[in-house]
């Protein structure tokens, strides 16, 4: 999607229902910042955290009941180790000490932005079957944050930051490899698979891309690459080479191996290629109405990829 103008440029499946997974976390944002762009919230506010909270799963930035933090760690813990204790905290904040309460909020403001696939069941992402959106209303939501709290949006840029004396990087791996990307969102569940929203700028011209699904880490940073070239393309940018992007991973096994994840290639090459470690057979979720069967293939934006079950959430 075109930033400025909203033009989707390519699409594949754009309305399929998906579990966003982390992605749950863009609106739980951009929340945040609408609450401090009206003075009801302020950065330096002490969030406090319940034991609802403090028990999410992780990822997590590992908050303890009773504590304190503020709403700008909330902020930066979620933009970069998609912390769901944090999440949760801010939630149950913004919704009156009810994250469930929240969560109905989020719901009215996707449907007041035109996000007509959406449900929010809680403020992190983590599994919920009736918490679903889109490829679409994704893009949507991520143009908004974009157009709408400019003075906020470069959270999603800050490589790390430091929580009680420790570092806490940023899980996003476009930062650091495709030039001009400053943002947004991973994500992983199960059932959601590989999850990705990115934003990059060339040349004024500023671009969204959503992969939804995708089977290890890799391939969605090298779907999403591929797609943003392309986009960029058709706007009439210029390729800009970019470096080779190696992740080791260990294969159930124990031998670790090396997988491609993105490299520079020729406006005239075809899609990059992704070297991956054979998996063992993982069971699919049962389907459920208005969502993928297992063996339906999908992803939005501009590639599709078969559904994969796993165990983590990031």
């Amino acid at each position: 999607m075109d930033a400025r103008t909203g033009a989707v440029l390519s699409q594949s499946n754009p309305d399929l229902q998906r579990y966003p997974a982390s992605l749950t976390k863009l609106m739980t944002l951009y929340l945040a910042f609408k609450g401090l762009r009206g003075g009801q919230i302020s950065l330096d506010q002490s969030v406090p955290v319940s034991a609802h909270a403090a028990s999410m799963e992780p990822s997590k930035l590992g908050l303890v009941p009773g504590s304190y933090l503020t709403v700008e760690q909330a902020v930066l813990g979620l933009v970069t180790k998609s912390a769901n204790d944090a999440a949760c905290a801010l939630g149950e904040l913004l919704g009156g000490g009810d994250e469930g309460r929240f969560a109905d909020v989020m719901t009215r403001q996707a449907r007041a932005l035109g996000m007509t696939s959406t449900t929010f069941r809680n403020a992190s992402g983590l599994p919920n079957g009736e918490q679903v959106t889109s490829a679409r209303d994704l893009a949507l939501l991520t143009r908004q944050i974009i157009a709408e709290f400019p003075e906020y949006y470069h959270y999603f840029a800050v490589p790390a930051f430091y929580f009680h004396g420790r570092q806490v990087p940023n899980h996003d791996p476009m930062l650091r490899f495709y030039p001009g990307a400053d943002g947004l969102k991973t994500g992983y569940t199960a059932d959601a698979g590989r999850n990705l929203v990115t934003s990059a700028i060339r040349e004024n011209v500023r671009l969204i891309g959503v992969v939804l699904g995708a089977r290890t880490n890799p391939q969605r940073s090298a779907m999403m690459a591929s797609l943003l070239d392309d986009g960029f393309r058709q706007e009439g940018v210029a390729d800009v080479p970019r470096t080779l992007v190696l992740a080791r991973a260990r294969s159930r096994h124990g031998r670790a191996a090396i997988m491609l994840a993105a490299a520079a290639r020729s406006a005239n090459a075809g899609p990059e290629q992704v070297a991956e470690l054979p998996l063992a057979p993982r069971h699919h979720m049962p389907a459920r109405h208005g969502h993928v069967p297992a063996h339906v293939r999908m992803v939005a934006a501009g590639h599709a990829v078969r559904h994969r079950h796993g165990h983590n959430h990031g």
